[in-house]
């Protein structure tokens, strides 16, 4: 491999998407990679991205992409349905492969995909970006090494304003395509409560859908909705952690992000800094022990942070520690961390959450 790691990015546009706003500044900050391919579904749109960017390589086929001779690693980043097919393209050409999250459209889908990489013996990585942020990653330690003593409780609270009476993209109001409040904003925040807290046990939940249609277009016109727009969950996680969080869709006012976890010797708080999504932002760290009235600021040490300080703050961040970490495993020959793997246990999680919704009935691990 050469000096550097060399990036073939799936689904890159400029000034739009999440792949602009957080891989591509997250990749350029990082001296450890650089970016030589970029793929779109029509070939002027790939030049133009490519000489937008400044990248050598244009493709409007992923498969020609991930068999080039100078990409180790592909970064897939189009949306959920049509993860499958350029995942196993990388796979198959013996490239590395990071995917966003959530993994595939479903459980079925991830296990294909973690399954291959493991055969070729690829590194893999998912954009579970929460397990990399500084802040949750402190929060676990200190979790682990005795500051709350015995953990009793968790209270997870996320908004989401962008999944109520409208939605991005048409196709996140359909189930099947995997794409919806629960699988992207329950995903990326349960993964981090259970990062912190364990994985559940037995869980009950309710998702619910508060709305039947969508507007699909500025004259009104409405398309069927099946996802949901409102997520409760509640149980007990493997350190016993009693559980309640709540994903509630649609409002823009109000507490943005706020996990407070409570144990036998003392609590820690997780609370957001800015209106974005719990992983692209730096969260507040607050904790107490003992006799302690009131909660104070805990300064999240240096050690958590592994990449350059020039990496640009907000949603590049977390993904430049993931990629920190990958280029490491790459260079190590070590599983990545988190893998798909990782994605594999969030997909089956959802897979109880759902069944609890469906039936009413509390689902035991």
């Amino acid at each position: 491999m050469a000096s550097k790691i060399r990036v073939g990015m799936v689904g890159i546009t400029p000034n739009r998407g999440f792949s602009s706003i957080a891989h591509m500044p997250a990749l350029q900050g990082l001296p450890d990679f650089e970016i030589v391919a970029v793929c779109t579904t029509r070939q002027e749109s790939a030049d133009a991205a490519a000489k937008h960017y400044g990248v050598p390589l244009a493709f409007a086929d992923p498969v020609k992409l991930a068999q080039h001779k100078d990409v180790d690693l592909v970064t897939v980043c189009v949306k959920v349905p049509d993860h499958l097919d350029p995942v196993m393209a990388a796979i198959d050409a013996g490239k590395h492969v990071y995917s966003e999250w959530p993994l595939g459209r479903n459980t079925e889908e991830a296990t294909r995909m973690y399954e291959a990489a493991e055969r070729k013996g690829v590194r893999h990585a998912v954009g579970l970006q929460g397990r990399v942020s500084p802040s949750i990653t402190y929060v676990r330690d200190l979790i682990q090494q005795g500051y709350i003593g015995k953990p009793l409780s968790g209270t997870l609270f996320v908004n989401a304003a962008n999944w109520g009476a409208s939605l991005d993209r048409s196709y996140q109001a359909d189930f099947a395509n995997g794409a919806n409040l629960m699988t992207i904003t329950g995903g990326h925040n349960l993964d981090a409560l259970c990062f912190c807290l364990g994985e559940f046990r037995e869980v009950s939940a309710f998702a619910v859908s508060q709305r039947d249609t969508i507007p699909a277009d500025d004259a009104g016109r409405a398309i069927p909705k099946d996802v949901p727009d409102q997520l409760v969950v509640s149980g007990v996680t493997t350190s016993g952690a009693v559980i309640s969080a709540q994903v509630r869709g649609g409002m823009s006012r109000g507490q943005e992000f706020l996990f407070e976890i409570h144990g036998s010797e003392g609590d820690l708080v997780l609370s957001a800094t800015m209106r974005a999504s719990t992983q692209r932002q730096e969260l507040r760290v607050q904790g107490a022990q003992g006799a302690a009235k009131d909660l104070t600021d805990l300064e999240i040490p240096a050690q958590y942070r592994w990449v350059p300080a020039s990496v640009p703050a907000g949603s590049p961040y977390n993904v430049a520690q993931l990629y920190a970490k990958l280029g490491e495993a790459i260079r190590d020959g070590k599983p990545a961390v988190p893998g798909f793997d990782a994605a594999i246990t969030r997909h089956r999680m959802l897979d109880m959450i759902v069944r609890a919704s469906r039936t009413g009935q509390k689902q035991v691990a």
